[in-house]
């Protein structure tokens, strides 16, 4: 009997380490944990910042964009740049770069200085979770690499849900700067376990910047990249204007605000676990039912909005579809042939141009004057666009069925 594409690439990896997995997946998914709190705390302390540097607050959403950006650069860059690099190593000097990005964003003195150090501290994002997912599915059984993905991306979760809320109330009571104090000091945590329990995982044989750029060459990759750049972009849409919406709309006391905020990330956690089992059992039927889901949920904002418990019972259920995010992780490994860690390292480049873009789009529906709620129509749109381009991904496959997979693949 014919191998699947999935026994072929799982029997074609290095020999699973001697010591057991579980305490490196932890030390990942604290790595995780660390910027997940960095990238998601600015969303709930934007009025504060733009108090501090003078900008007003759709100008202070800015500095999500600017972040986001550096991940979407440099994740690439990074990919690339570090094709050859043993896992351990890579994983710990990307997780040393981002606590001292934060450092340095904590004490930025103005908005210029503010929006280039974000864009420096996100660089390291991307590569860090492309890495960390290939390591993941390399140490899990061929069934279950989208429940070993969901394991890491856990940290990334469950910092929406107690991370962030710690980081917004301690920025609420000391300063937006005290809140990125905190996210370098777990980078730093972070870092130390990784280089503790990771073991010693070197690149692919054959591993070059050459072969990494591989990637850029094939269709289905930019497909499956535009279904999260686009697709998920109306979460942040959504998110980088939660508070003030909630306040300004709802009349959510300020003391409600970590409330919601855990919401948030309770739905992300929820999501990320269920998204995660979806993938394992049926991958691309779970893309398209996540973005009609998005369709709805972000619709349903613009009228819950208006009542605090609503309202934040919606915020929770826009949180859920974070389950995009194991499957397409999955897709792209699977499209991606031998250019691993690229793709995997693409995949966050993709939502955070989808947080550039609906952060940025969601800020200019406000400036219209169209009003805070109106991130919500914005959001359904950009998920609708990305249900097109997951049409046009399943059409291209179709007529090309030996795009699909490129063959046997060593992921670390």
């Amino acid at each position: 009997m014919q191998a699947s594409a999935a026994d072929s690439r799982h029997s074609a990896l290095p020999a699973a380490p001697t010591t057991r997995p579980g305490p490196a997946m932890w030390a990942m998914g604290m790595g995780a944990f660390a910027i997940g709190t960095g990238e998601f705390v600015i969303m709930g302390l934007l009025p504060e910042v733009a108090k501090d540097i003078d900008v007003t607050i759709p100008q202070a959403g800015h500095v999500i964009s600017a972040y986001a950006l550096g991940v979407v650069i440099g994740a690439p860059v990074l990919a690339v740049a570090a094709a050859t690099w043993g896992r351990r190593a890579l994983l710990v000097a990307l997780m040393l770069a981002f606590a001292l990005g934060n450092f340095a964003s904590a004490a930025a003195p103005g908005y210029l200085s503010l929006n280039a150090l974000r864009f420096l501290t996100g660089m390291p994002h991307g590569t860090y979770f492309g890495v960390t997912a290939l390591v993941a599915a390399a140490l899990a059984r061929p069934d279950q690499r989208a429940r070993a993905i969901g394991l890491v991306m856990s940290g990334l979760t469950i910092a929406t849900l107690l991370g962030v809320p710690l980081a917004a109330w301690l920025g609420q009571h000391f300063g937006w700067r005290a809140a990125f104090v905190l996210v370098g000091a777990i980078a730093l945590l972070a870092a130390g376990l990784i280089h503790r329990h990771l073991p010693v995982m070197a690149a692919p044989a054959g591993a070059s910047p050459l072969r990494e750029l591989g990637a850029l060459r094939n269709k289905q990759v930019w497909l499956t990249l535009g279904i999260g750049a686009i697709g998920f972009g109306g979460l942040f849409s959504v998110f980088s204007y939660v508070k003030p919406t909630m306040i300004e709309v709802a009349g959510l006391p300020l003391a409600g605000v970590p409330v919601v905020l855990a919401m948030f990330g309770l739905g992300m956690v929820s999501g990320n676990v269920l998204g995660s089992r979806l993938a394992d059992k049926a991958l691309m039927p779970t893309v398209g039912g996540m973005l009609v889901w998005s369709i709805v949920v972000l619709l349903a904002y613009v009228f819950t909005a208006q009542h605090v418990v609503l309202g934040a019972i919606n915020v929770f259920l826009i949180g859920t579809t974070v389950a995009i995010g194991p499957a397409l992780q999955i897709r792209l490994m699977d499209v991606a042939g031998d250019a691993q860690v690229m793709a995997a390292a693409l995949n966050h480049s993709a939502f955070n141009t989808a947080n550039a873009l609906g952060a940025w789009l969601g800020g200019l529906a406000i400036s219209a004057g169209l009003g805070w709620t109106s991130t919500g129509w914005v959001g359904a749109l950009l998920a609708a666009a990305g249900l097109g381009i997951f049409g046009w991904a399943l059409a291209d496959a179709r007529r090309h069925p030996s795009q699909k997979h490129k063959g046997p693949v060593r992921l670390v």
